[in-house]
């Protein structure tokens, strides 16, 4: 009996250490499923984000313009240069109407259960707004923001008759 006991507890341990090998060699998500769209300061504007080979990053940022020349014109700034490295996200856009922005942060996972799900990635870090005024000077406004994914599959609901 003794041994029945002990042979149990070898079997658990085993499949213990090896259910732990199994999860520590599961590879992070590969940064191409990153890609897509994410929310942005505000209802109805958005950033595009497309992860290319080697982790170049190509997207836009399309928002409501602000100035008195473009108040409620929807804009599209497209990136300047963007970069990622493993989960380390960093982009610069075009100026547009003498604005542009820089962001630095990460990607990572969010409340949602699968990519079809709104929030399943979350981009976290630091967007800096910057703005020239009509002497060139130029202001940074930074910000700790949080851009939700959207669902990936928004035509996946069933056609109806």
């Amino acid at each position: 009996m003794k041994q029945m006991h002990r042979l149990a507890w070898l079997c658990l341990l085993s499949s213990l250490v090896l259910h732990a090998q199994t999860a520590a060699d599961q590879p992070a998500a590969p940064a191409d499923s990153y890609s897509g769209m994410y929310t942005f300061l505000k209802e109805g504007e958005f950033v595009q984000i497309t992860v290319e080979e080697a982790g170049r990053v190509t997207g836009f940022i399309s928002r409501y313009g602000d100035g008195e020349s473009d108040r409620g014109a929807f804009l599209d700034q497209f990136f300047k240069q963007g970069k990622l490295d493993d989960v380390k996200l960093s982009f610069t856009t075009e100026t547009v109407h003498a604005v542009w922005f820089e962001f630095h942060g990460i990607f990572g996972r969010g409340d949602g259960k699968t990519p079809n799900d709104d929030g399943y990635y979350v981009v976290k870090g630091t967007l800096t707004e910057y703005r020239e005024d009509t002497d060139k000077k130029v202001s940074a406004r930074p910000r700790e923001v949080i851009f939700k994914s959207f669902p990936r599959d928004l035509d996946a609901s069933p056609s109806r008759n």
